[in-house]
Order: structure tokens, then sequence, then C-alpha cells
């Protein structure tokens, strides 16, 4: 009542105050044994130069090894995907398996309201896609027609970004865009009429005659050689489906995935007259060729990382062997073993960070260069590439997982080495003698 304390209240603050003493302890010795361990790095440095010249190849290796292959993989993606197909469609069912005309589906634009409702949708683009022989002089040749709406195609085929020359044509527009290498087949310039004949909708007959109002480069090479592009009411009178389209591509959020998207379009859609399919059900073809040459580079990733326990494991095996003495007068003056391990550790776990902070370091401005700057391939790599209907670049990747992961592997094999000298330790005679 009037300030003092009693017995207990006394008693209590003493056990709290003593409470506090080893914590603050504890706390003294990790920051000494980390002071220790950073004073240890340097008083051998090019020991701890090699440990952190190896480390750091090692991070320059994997990472721009893996950069590089995540980075075809992506061009490959992005040239067939984010260029043409998009990354989920809606079909009338039975159509990606039998491509024809008359397997289209009827355009209803409150179905298409209520897509672009559903949560990770953005957009839903119709397409009215067949093929054609297309004429010009003396020459002929099969090509894809592709019906469009160039003023919904702003995240797919992006007319305005391709356009090479001319101009996009309206949404209404009579006249079409071919690709610049159907252009170049036939030596036509703008203004020049294309004349095209194929079978439309049940067995009708397909011809007109067009005159050219663009050129568009796609980054696809097989697009970009035998690709015509209308607008959707051309295409559809051309070909005689009326108000009927192949296609409704579906456009996601940028951090919506394409499996949720597709679920919840399929909750809306009546499944028994539509399919919804991701691109990767519609190209397993790229997914296996992803998938088979992605266990090639894991394999190389596996034995550069064997590579690097070995690389690591012998600085650390030449650290231990060279400091057995310096351990053994420590324990003999009184130094636990666990506190020395816990500085031989830490030393450890430092060597791993600077040697993959180095290495990120340098590596970084390389993958970034060759990120905006991809390898362009020739000769007959390049050609095989176009044949399989990519563009022939070789880019990296900014995938921030990449750097991420590699670095967390490597610091966990310099964690896993940690446990030799480690083990020396707990075996070493406290005699100060040069003997293990």
């Amino acid at each position: 009542m009037f300030g003092f304390k009693t017995q207990s209240q006394t008693s209590n603050f003493k056990l709290q105050t003593l409470n506090l003493k080893p914590q603050t302890s504890n706390f003294k010795q990790n920051i000494m044994i980390l002071k220790l361990a950073w004073r240890n790095l340097w008083r051998n440095k090019r020991r701890s130069f090699i440990t952190i010249a190896s480390i750091l190849f090692a991070v320059i290796f994997v990472v721009f090894m893996r950069a590089l292959q995540i980075g075809t993989y992506e061009a490959m993606t992005d040239g067939v995907v984010n260029m043409y197909t998009g990354y989920a469609q809606i079909h009338q069912k039975g159509f990606w398996d039998d491509q024809n005309l008359d397997n289209t589906m009827p355009y209803r634009q409150a179905m298409v309201d209520s897509i672009e409702n559903v949560e990770g949708v953005t957009g839903v683009v119709p397409r009215l896609e067949g093929f054609a022989l297309t004429s010009f002089k003396d020459k002929s040749k099969g090509s894809l027609i592709i019906g469009a709406n160039p003023e919904k195609e702003q995240q797919i085929l992006k007319f305005e970004t391709l356009l090479h020359q001319g101009e996009v044509i309206a949404p209404n527009d009579n006249r079409i865009m071919v690709s610049e290498g159907l252009l170049k087949y036939y030596q036509m310039q703008l203004g020049d009429t294309l004349v095209l004949l194929g079978q439309g909708y049940h067995g009708m007959s397909a011809a007109g005659k067009y005159a050219i109002a663009g050129v568009v480069k796609f980054r696809n090479p097989e697009l970009n050689r035998n690709t015509v592009i209308m607008a959707i009411p051309t295409a559809q009178w051309f070909f005689s489906t009326g108000e009927r389209v192949t296609s409704l591509i579906l456009e996601k959020e940028e951090f919506t995935g394409v499996e949720k998207m597709v679920a919840n379009v399929s909750a809306i859609v009546d499944l028994n007259q539509y399919e919804v399919m991701d691109w990767q059900t519609m190209l397993p073809e790229l997914v296996q060729s992803i998938e088979a040459d992605n266990v090639g580079g894991v394999i190389m990733a596996f034995i550069l990382y064997m590579i690097i326990f070995f690389g690591i494991f012998g600085t650390i095996l030449m650290m231990t062997s060279e400091r057995k003495y310096e351990f053994g007068v420590l324990i003999s003056i009184g130094m636990k073993r666990m506190k020395l391990a816990m500085v031989v550790l830490w030393e450890i776990v430092m060597l791993g960070i600077l040697g993959v902070l180095s290495g990120y370091t340098l590596v970084y401005p390389l993958i970034a260069y060759f990120y905006f700057n991809p390898i362009v391939m020739e000769g007959e790599m390049a050609e095989m590439y176009e044949d399989l209907g990519f563009e022939p670049i070789i880019p990296t990747s900014l995938d921030p997982s990449i750097p991420i992961t590699h670095a967390a592997v490597i610091l966990l094999i310099a964690f896993v080495l940690s446990i030799y000298p480690i083990l020396k330790i707990r075996t070493l005679k406290p005699t100060g003698s040069r003997r293990l």
C-alpha cells in the first residue's frame, strides 16, 4: 500500500532477474561464436577464397545452365500458347479430335457473358479456323485461315505488335492480312488479290477473292509460312458457317493458375455439349518434349552437384586437416566441443553464403543479357527448330525460383559436408597432439 514489496514479490523479482541472465548470456555466446567464425575465415584467406571460388563457379554453371534450359521451354510455350492457342479453349465436344467445320459451335453472347464473369477469366476471344487452297498467278499453296476479331486479340495474336507492313483489318473488314512467309512465297505486294478455294460447313463450296491490307510476322515459323487472317464475319461468310465459331479462347488473370480457371469454367459449362481444355491437354507433344528434355537437364544438374559436392568436400577436408592441432589445443584449454563444432559449422555456412551471393551477383547480368539478347541458332539446328514450329532462339529465363532453388541446394550440400569436421571434433583428443 505504501510502496513496500512483500517477501514473495521480492523473491519473484529475483527469480525473473535470474531467469534473464542465462538468456542474455546465451545471446552473447551466440554473438561470440559468430564473431569467432567470421574471424577464422580470414585467418587463412587462401583457403577461404578457394572454398568461396568453388561454390561461386558452381552457382554460375548450374544457374546459367538451368536458366538457358527453362528459357528455351518458356520460348517454346510462348511461341505456341501465348501467341496462338491461348492457355485454355472451349470447343464443341469432339472438335479437338476431329477438327473440321462440321464440328463448330454456335456463338452465344449470353454464354460468353457468363464465362467472362468467372473468377480468373479476363476475356473470351472467338475464333473460326479452317483450311483453304490459296492461289496467286501461277502458284498455289494450302494455308491456314484464321477468322479473328482484331479488337479482342490484344493478349494473344496482338496484331498491332505483329504487323510488319500495311494496316490491321477492322472487325468487319472484307480485306485480309497474310503472314510474311506467304507474302514472300507468292512475291505479292499490299493491295494484291489472293484467291481462296476450299470446302465450307456441311460440304458447302468456299471460294473468294480478297485484297491484302496488311502483313503480319509471326514468331512461330509454321504460322509465319502459310497463314491468312480474316475478320470473323468474313470468314463465316467464306466458310458458310453462319453464327458459328470453332473455339472460344479464354484469357486468364496474370496470377491465376490454368487448372483453377479451367475448373471454374467447367463448372458453369454444359460438358455434355462442350469441352474445356487447357494448353497441356491440347498440345501433349509439346509437354512431352519439354518433360523429356527436362529430365536430361536434371541429370546434368545432378552431375554438376556431384562435382560441387566433392569440390567443397576437398576444401573442408583440407581445412580440417590443417586445423586439427588448433582444435586439440582449444579443447585442452577448456573450450566445449559443442561450441567448437558450432564455430566450424558457422564458418562453413558463411563460406556457402558468400559463395552463393558472389556467384549470383556474377551470373545475373549474364542471364539478363541473354534474356534480352537470346542466342540465335543457324544452319541445321535452326531448320530443325523451324520444322518443329518453334522460333530458332535460345533465351534465358529470369524466373527467380531458379537461383533460389539451386542456391538452397548448394547451401544444403555445404551444411551436410559440415558433419565431417564436427565428427572429427567429437573424437579429437584434448592433448594438443597433432594426431586425431
